[in-house]
């Protein structure tokens, strides 16, 4: 495990001063310290969304903000507010996802991957490993934490170093955090395999400064079938139920759905597919508008030329409304100053949030 902390933040709970207007990207402290508001806030006071995703021209993190979501512009001009190469140790990040935690503090986790760092110069090989650790093989996930989403904690996590039992996996790809309140622990789940063998889901639980894994992966969903794969995992919990979305590597290929009562296992294998894409597509996430029953599911359509997002809704995870893509003739979802995002997240913030971030970055002019 490996921190990268450069500098100390001080007086978080005060404004942001205009001094930071026009900032260009967030900041990596090696501490941080609660806002007033140590509770999330009430759905009432939900007012914005946040979109957090990665490009693959850059490797590096943006986030992009909506009022209504549905129409997205990206906080920074299409500029990465989080460079790879200042992160990871590939020098490339892929895969961010964010949410909030009960302590309403943000955690944001993220791949540690660059799949064209040989063709960058970055290194002499395909893979950081030889190819007998399969397509894209990995070792490190990245964990931050912030309370105010410009100020964040980082570190570097191993769990091969972590757990020597788990040496051979041949990927830590796609790392999601949920709340587990039976455990009151934070839980990060993600794709491995061992060596190029099936990828599959396990999770860890973390600490709380979210620095670490304090338990080995355990197993959480296996594609059925011996030499299938599942990966990207998105748990969202619904009532009393979990629905996990991901990407079935069978045929057809796509997303699936599958439903338990528990949030680290019992999932039950549902073969029917439930994007509306005639290409591949991956990255399945889920998030509710806020003030209603609505459920929005997001995918990246890398099968797309250009590469887009797509979108579908729902209200029971039986039928699905297809909303399009962004920016496609007829949708609803439009990428106002950006192009190209790839395999991120929505989360629900605050009007006091939103504020922040646009007084942060202030107004930039788009680069695409």
């Amino acid at each position: 495990m490996k921190h990268v902390f450069l500098t100390t933040a001080v007086g978080l709970g005060l404004a942001l001063s205009a001094g930071t207007a026009g900032a260009t990207g967030l900041q990596l402290v090696s501490t941080i310290a609660p806002l007033a508001q140590a509770r999330p806030p009430a759905e009432r006071d939900l007012a914005a969304y946040l979109f957090v995703f990665f490009r693959d021209e850059d490797h590096s993190i943006h986030f992009a903000t909506s009022t209504d979501g549905y129409s997205y512009t990206d906080v920074n001009g299409a500029r990465p507010v989080l460079l790879g190469k200042d992160v990871a140790e590939q020098k490339g990040v892929r895969d961010p996802h964010i949410m909030r935690g009960p302590d309403n503090a943000f955690y944001m986790s993220m791949t540690d991957l660059h799949i064209y760092a040989r063709e960058e110069g970055l290194r002499s090989t395909a893979w950081e490993r030889p190819q007998e650790y399969g397509w894209g093989n990995n070792r490190g996930l990245i964990l931050m934490k912030s309370y105010d989403l410009i100020h964040w904690t980082h570190v570097e996590v191993h769990p091969g170093e972590l757990f020597p039992a788990y040496g051979d996996i041949g990927a830590a790809w796609a790392p999601e955090t949920i709340f587990d309140t039976k455990k009151n622990k934070l839980m990060v789940y993600y794709t491995t395999r061992v060596k190029g063998g099936d990828n599959h889901m396990v999770y860890s639980y973390a600490n709380d400064a979210f620095t670490t894994l304090e338990t080995a992966p355990r197993p959480l969903f296996t594609y059925p079938t011996p030499g299938k794969s599942t990966i990207d995992g998105d748990i969202t919990r619904v009532g009393d139920n979990y629905h996990l979305f991901y990407v079935a590597h069978d045929t057809p290929g796509g997303l699936r759905h599958a439903v338990s009562d528990r949030i680290d296992g019992g999932f039950v294998f549902d073969p029917r597919k439930v994007d509306p894409e005639t290409v591949p597509c991956e990255a399945p996430t889920v998030w509710r508008r806020i003030g209603t029953d609505t459920y929005v599911l997001m995918y990246d359509v890398f099968g797309a030329k250009p590469n887009n997002m797509g979108f579908s809704e729902t209200k029971d995870f039986v039928t699905y409304k297809n909303l399009g893509r962004f920016n496609d003739p007829g949708s609803p979802m439009k990428a106002t100053n950006f192009t190209g995002p790839k395999h991120g997240a929505v989360m629900p913030i605050t009007a006091a949030e939103l504020a922040r971030l646009q007084a942060y970055f202030g107004a930039k002019p788009t680069t695409r």
